[in-house]
């Protein structure tokens, strides 16, 4: 399972935003975006989440999640 967490650095030490639970140990893969660059990375994946989750072709599964 991959999840995703926002993060900041303070003091040398990166401290999560998000709430997260973590196991003890637990390994983590981080990626360092620059504050600059992150407006262009969420800018340029916009659309294509937008294509993916902003569609009426997965209503169906909501209604039988109603049901």
């Amino acid at each position: 399972m991959q999840n995703a967490a926002r993060a900041v650095v303070h003091d040398g030490k990166i401290e999560l935003v998000d709430d997260l639970e973590l196991r003890e140990g637990a390994r983590l893969l981080v990626t360092v975006v620059a504050d600059e660059e992150a407006d262009f990375w969420m800018a340029a994946s916009q659309p294509s989440l937008d294509a993916v989750w902003g569609n009426s072709d997965d209503d169906v599964y909501e209604e039988l999640l109603q049901a």
